[in-house]
């Protein structure tokens, strides 16, 4: 019988498994006593030799000889070896377990499923049963050791009661080389069709459940003959035995006591009985003995399955389940519950303590949140917040670093370049950005910009920072202050030009970068003269479109002196820069601010200009709106 100890080890308390060591039956000491005092009567024999019989030469060459073997025995791998092993094995085992055959589910639907409470119903169900069990004692008969001794020769199945006579001569009529397990299988089917026809099984889905349920029972049979066939590759058992062995063999001469009156390292105590030596063997000749008492279960060990004890448990409960049991139901009554909305089950004394633990209601149940923190959020700003998440681009950090890293003329000039770059960014990635106007009321030119596609600024305002925002200083050292950017809607707007548009930018960004690079060489020569001066882009003139209307990038308008910039400067308006707001575009088929057509005549003007830094100017930024003031 197998040895169940969980009752014992349900609490677990000081020492519990204390009384657990003191078992003998499927305990260590019974499976390995024998090796154990094996090993112990060859390591004594060994050291009374050595002791006592060799000569002094000889006694020198056998202490060489133990050195070297406690030297080189820790290269064998034991733990990796046993470890791997025994979990191999260990998992087979439970495997093989659930792979028995029981006949719990297919006696259920058998009852159920199979109508017919005279006795022709009754035969056609407990032949059924009879069939499923034989199958599972044929094939246990051809695994276990236990139950072959048990039914040993047909002639004790036929007894047994689990196959008639007729059947017996029908089972050997049917020749075949290989285990005829499966045979009473297909009776059951058999009659299952039988059944089917009488009207005994009412529907095809029930019929299809029975048998389905029967395949899954025929697997288990087939997967314990496979288990029984395939086992784990000999070699694999073969290595593991001479690790074990052959380490302890060599053991049994490096691990003896050498005279500590010759100065050995690690020789000077002699105690005669090597404590740790025969604790290791007990350890790993023990893992080692595991693995054989699991690598087949179905044998007479005290651990094995118990192959006869499911088979009587099995016949029975089946039998009982089709046939006894058939129709059986108890009267229906209220039960004790029936008016109670909340039916609580009584508690005894040694119970009772459980009512006093609350219900568990989930490990966030009692979290705490500030109450600051738990006021809904208006959707228009997580819309917000996510549009400016989205529209980082993975090399803005990079780009960030290198600006501040650069030297600049002025700290304060620098410093709002690249802050205003930085917003020129974002507004560039920005999905659309709205018609904005300036604060002065006194400028009356209807010019008109489109600025990129769906009203995005195009690509050149936000790659670099002077290829947006120059310095200009005059020959005296006085600054132009900045004045207005005007965008004012146009009238009307075509979606094909705004696509030429952008190929056309893609086409003039490389040379705006080459014109960049000479830009800022020429301003550093120049600041050491105290005159800070950025030339203006003069970039080629994409090809024009059909339409006046075509839209062009802010930093690709060419400045010559026929064609007026189109951010306009007013030396008589306030020196600031008007918000404008990047917020997405709604409806496409509105009008969308252009660049106008510059009249003829005029002078050079600079893109935009920077205040000074003696005259303390404020500007706003074109991205986003933030204040930045120079001193």
């Amino acid at each position: 019988m197998t040895v169940t100890y969980t009752a014992r080890v349900a609490n677990a308390r000081f020492c519990g498994f204390s009384k657990l060591l003191l078992a003998w039956k499927g305990s260590i000491y019974k499976v390995l006593y024998k090796e154990f005092l094996a090993f112990f009567a060859m390591y004594t024999a060994i050291s009374i030799t050595y002791r006592f019989v060799l000569y002094d030469d000889q006694k020198r060459y056998f202490e060489k000889l133990a050195i070297y073997c406690n030297h080189y025995a820790s290269l064998i791998p034991m733990s990796f070896v046993l470890g791997f092993y025994v979990t191999l094995v260990v998992n087979r085992w439970w495997s093989q377990y659930t792979s028995i055959p029981l006949p719990d589910r297919l006696m259920c639907i058998l009852s159920g499923g199979l109508q017919g409470s005279d006795e022709r119903g009754r035969l056609l169900r407990r032949t059924m049963m009879r069939y499923a069990s034989l199958s599972a004692l044929l094939i246990l008969r051809s695994v276990s050791t236990a139950v072959f001794k048990r039914f040993p020769t047909m002639d004790h199945v036929v007894e047994a009661g689990f196959m008639s006579r007729e059947e017996r001569k029908k089972f050997e009529s049917l020749h075949s080389p290989y285990n005829k397990f499966w045979i009473p299988c297909v009776w059951f089917t058999n009659l299952a069709a039988v059944a089917r026809c009488e009207g005994r099984i009412k529907d095809d889905h029930t019929l299809t459940l029975l048998l389905e349920e029967l395949n899954g029972f025929r697997g288990k049979c087939s997967m314990l003959f496979h288990y029984d066939m395939i086992s784990v590759p000999l070699v694999y058992t073969q290595v593991v035995t001479l690790a074990v062995y052959s380490f302890f063999l060599v053991c049994l001469i490096g691990r003896q006591f050498l005279d500590p009156n010759q100065g050995y390292p690690g020789h000077d105590l002699d105690l005669y009985v090597p404590i740790f030596t025969l604790l290791q063997f007990f350890f790993y000749a023990g893992w080692l003995k595991v693995a054989e008492q699991l690598i087949n279960p179905f044998g007479e060990d005290d651990d094995d399955f118990e192959t006869n004890w499911l088979i009587d448990r099995n016949f029975q409960v089946s039998m009982m389940a089709v046939d006894e049991m058939y129709g059986d139901l108890p009267m229906m009554e209220r039960d004790r519950y029936w008016n109670d909305s909340n039916p609580r089950p009584p508690y005894t004394a040694a119970t009772l303590f459980v009512l006093r633990k609350p219900s568990f209601q989930g490990s966030t149940f009692d979290m705490a949140i500030p109450k600051e923190e738990m006021h809904f959020q208006p959707l228009e700003d997580i819309a917000e917040n996510m549009e400016e998440s989205s529209s980082y681009h993975p090399n803005m950090a990079l780009f960030n670093r290198l600006l501040n890293a650069a030297p600049s003329p002025t700290g304060l000039m620098g410093g709002a370049l690249r802050r205003t770059s930085a917003q020129l960014q974002r507004l560039r990635h920005s999905p659309s950005i709205d018609q904005c106007t300036s604060d002065d009321d006194d400028d009356d030119d209807d010019e008109s910009v489109k600025i990129g596609k769906g009203g995005s600024l195009p690509s050149g305002l936000g790659q670099d920072t002077q290829s947006t925002v120059s310095s200009v200083r005059d020959a005296k050292g006085l600054r132009t202050p900045l004045l207005e950017v005007q965008f004012v809607a146009n009238t009307e707007r075509q979606r094909h030009s705004v696509f030429n548009e952008k190929k056309e930018m893609c086409e003039v960004e490389e040379k705006s970068d080459e014109e960049l690079y000479i830009r800022e060489e020429r301003e550093e020569v120049e600041s050491t003269v105290g005159e800070i001066q950025a030339p203006s882009s003069r970039l080629l003139r994409p090809p024009q479109s059909s339409r006046e209307t075509s839209t062009r990038s802010a930093s690709a308008i060419p400045f010559t002196s026929r064609h007026r910039s189109a951010f306009t400067f007013h030396p008589a308006a306030d020196s600031s820069l008007e918000h404008c707001s990047s917020q997405p575009a709604i409806n496409h088929n509105r009008a969308v601010p252009t660049i106008p057509k510059p009249p003829l005549g005029g002078n050079k003007k600079s893109f935009l200009t920077v205040p000074s830094h003696n005259e303390p100017q404020r500007f706003r930024s074109v991205s986003m709106g933030s204040e930045l003031t120079g001193s």
